[in-house]
């Protein structure tokens, strides 16, 4: 079955950057998290088996964590 993937590009609270990261990182359906510069915080690939579950309970998760102050979804496409 094919998988479903995105990139959330996170946006912290001054100082979150870490510990959003952690908490990120254990969420099942996360693949890999990176703390980088610029406008965003934090850059999470997720992953899923269809757009439904990825959407309701990879990101919808990531969102509810403490210390992110915006998040943007952006679903990778084949081309």
């Amino acid at each position: 079955m094919a998988q479903v993937q995105a990139y959330m590009l996170i946006q912290t609270e001054v100082g979150m950057a870490g510990p959003v990261s952690e908490a990120v990182s254990e969420i099942e359906g996360v693949v890999r998290v990176d703390a980088v510069t610029g406008p965003y915080d934090v850059v999470v690939l997720t992953e899923a088996s269809t757009g439904d579950p990825l959407g309701h309970a990879v990101v919808s998760r990531v969102q509810r964590v403490a210390g992110i102050t915006r998040t943007l979804t952006c679903s990778i496409l084949e081309i």
